[in-house]
């Protein structure tokens, strides 16, 4: 009794069926040589089991994230209080039963990805200890992040949301660790509280955050406390139809939604305005997400059961016609021809991808000088305009703030670059339709981790004896002088006219010390802001082009399973009708028999694939009319 295939999805297929039939697909592969497609088909399962939908909530210190989130899970997730700030990502996602873990680098690991990192349970109570500013000022126990696993529905989906530090002004190196979290995160939720309007810089770290990740959701936090709130919400809109016209925004107050939780009050509920923006999440992020891992997995579906059929299918052909095998062989081998010239073109591809590269690399560390150069020459001109001494702790702030907007500057250019040179690669693979790589490459949101902080530098400051004294080393030559020469006319050493000179002089010479220590203090500042600018570029230039290396390793290796999966597809085909070529009669009926069993599995599975594929593009289509 024949197997029975996967049966066709009536409606859109859950994670679990999708499962499923990928499964199905790894048993019709089996254990054979086929392993371009057995991996194909197991990167789809680990996709399909870990199917996390990263959300990551973004704003300046003080806004209201920890508690947002908090209130998203009606749970304390994150620790809140007037106090307390976010040193550490907070990552919630779906656990039972409820509990913590911190992420620590491991001594003898290299980068930052998985394999780098050791998970470390905590009591969930202790983890103010580890995530918080007043736990962990500074994250001075170098943590990578910490896990809450919460059993909530809201996260049974895969619905996983960070919670960022605060970004400070949105211009420090924390702005840096949050863009390069971007690309590995499928939407973005910028808060900002009631109390003002956006300010420059949060409407600058939008656009920057819009050129990577295009889903992004403003959420307008504590709109209990301020009852102008609605003018806000107007003023921000406005703000954010100029950067992109589809950017919704969620007014909320998390303290009414954790008590409308407590008290169970639907009504107060509604208030807070959190029904809106979890809809939001659960519609348009969580549900656009499945839906483009469902058409990813019935993609997947439909190159494996192709590239098994067409060797099943060559081989029965000849079985069952062997007279004409000699022409269908003959056209396969014409086929296989093609694929060894596409194989030649990876040469083609591989030089765009190498002198790509090269070309990008060259083109981020122009970039990255041009910027901090001229953040150096603004420095050196603002030195000379007054003493850096007194205001040099402004002064390094104000540095570090337009250093780390450079840096995200260029390396929000660099992403595009990279996506752009990936299109580039994918033109020499025109005759086929290719998906693009998924570049989710480690992260360098340390980037500016190794510089040394701006060194102190004196003030420039001196005491009224110190005056004292310098006045009176200026002035003793002056006293000295002009009692000689008065000597002659027969007056005291000490006298009105050489102690006027003395201090006439002694004024003068204090002028000179006090120039002088300026131009030293000036020259030293000049000194330590070239020195600091060079430190930054050296070691930002390191992270960008490790990032380049792993995009350029992850373009090649992609495109070279394009080639080669097609190429050892149409082999294999030659190969299977060669040999049915040569089968006798006895085992020509059983294989025949064996293949058209294989070949109906594989035609169901490619059926309940297509059915996948057609549902995601009806869907698709139903929202494009709708919009």
């Amino acid at each position: 009794m024949a197997e029975a295939g996967p049966a066709k999805p009536a409606t859109p297929a859950t994670a679990g069926q999708l499962i499923k039939l990928v499964e199905h697909g790894l048993q019709l592969v089996g254990t054979g040589d086929r392993a371009d497609l057995r991996k194909r088909l197991d990167q789809a399962l680990g996709r399909l089991k870990d199917p996390s939908i990263r959300v990551i909530v973004v704003g300046e210190f003080k806004q209201g994230k920890s508690k947002l989130i908090n209130a998203l899970v009606n749970a304390p997730a994150c620790p809140v209080d007037d106090d307390i700030a976010t040193s550490v990502p907070t990552v919630v996602r779906y656990g039972d039963p409820a509990s913590a873990t911190i992420l620590v680098p491991k001594a003898d690991a290299e980068g930052s990805d998985e394999s780098g990192v050791e998970r470390q349970p905590i009591p969930l109570t202790d983890l103010p200890a580890f995530v918080s500013e007043q736990g962990n000022p500074g994250n001075s126990k170098k943590l990578v992040a910490a896990e809450v696993y919460l059993p909530r529905k809201i996260l049974t989906g895969g619905l996983t949301i960070i919670d960022s530090p605060g970004v400070g002004g949105m211009g420090s190196s924390h702005t840096l660790t949050t863009l390069t979290a971007l690309p590995t995160a499928d939407a973005m939720l910028l808060v900002s509280d009631a109390s003002q309007e956006y300010t420059e810089p949060e409407l600058r770290f939008l656009r920057q955050a819009m050129r990577i990740t295009p889903n992004v959701v403003g959420v307008l936090s504590k709109t209990d406390l301020y009852p102008d709130w609605r003018r806000v919400e107007e003023t921000d809109q406005a703000h954010l139809s100029k950067v992109a016209p589809d950017i919704p925004l969620f007014p909320v107050s998390s303290d009414l939604r954790l008590e409308a939780s407590r008290l169970q009050d639907a009504e107060l509920n509604e208030e807070s305005g959190f029904p809106a923006l979890v809809t939001h999440l659960r519609h348009e992020i969580v549900g656009k997400s499945q839906r483009l891992q469902r058409r990813s997995v019935s993609q997947d579906l439909l190159s494996v059961t192709e590239n098994l059929r067409l060797s099943l299918q060559s081989e029965l052909e000849a079985l069952e016609n062997p007279s004409g095998t000699p022409q269908m062989i003959a056209q396969l081998e014409l086929a296989r021809s093609e694929a060894d010239d596409l194989r030649k073109r990876s040469a083609r591809w591989q030089i765009t991808l190498n002198d790509g590269i090269s070309d990008l690399i060259a083109d981020m560390e122009y970039d990255l000088r041009d910027r901090l150069r001229r953040i150096q020459r603004e420095a050196e001109t603002a030195i000379d305009q007054g003493d850096p001494g007194p205001t040099w702790t402004e002064f390094s702030k104000w540095l570090e703030e337009c250093a780390a907007a450079a840096i995200s500057d260029t390396f929000v250019w660099t992403s595009e670059r990279a996506q752009w040179l990936a299109a580039q690669v994918a033109e020499h693979f025109a005759a086929d339709e290719v998906t693009l790589p998924v570049m989710r490459v480690s992260d360098s949101g340390d980037a500016l981790d190794p510089v040394d902080a701006m060194p102190a530098m004196d003030d420039g400051r001196i005491n009224s004896m110190q005056k004292v004294l310098i006045g009176m080393r200026g002035s003793y030559g002056g006293v000295l002088m002009f009692g000689l020469l008065t000597g002659i006319f027969g007056m005291a050493l000490i006298n009105p006219l050489s102690v006027g000179a003395g201090l006439l002089l002694g004024r003068k010479a204090y002028r000179e010390d006090k120039e002088a220590r300026l131009k030293r203090r000036q020259g030293e500042a000049k000194a330590l802001v070239r020195r600091q600018i060079d430190d930054v570029t050296f070691q930002v230039g390191k992270q960008l082009k490790d990032r380049l290396r792993l995009v350029q390793r992850s373009i090649r290796d992609h495109f070279t399973e394009i080639a080669e999966e097609h190429h050892r597809s149409l082999t294999d085909s030659v190969t299977a009708a060669q040999k049915a070529a040569t089968t006798y009669s006895l085992e020509k009926d059983v294989r025949i028999r064996e293949i058209k069993a294989e070949l109906k599995k594989v035609d169901a599975l490619h059926r309940a694939a297509e059915s996948v594929a057609a549902e995601v593009a009806g869907k698709k289509l139903t929202m494009v009319a709708a919009g």
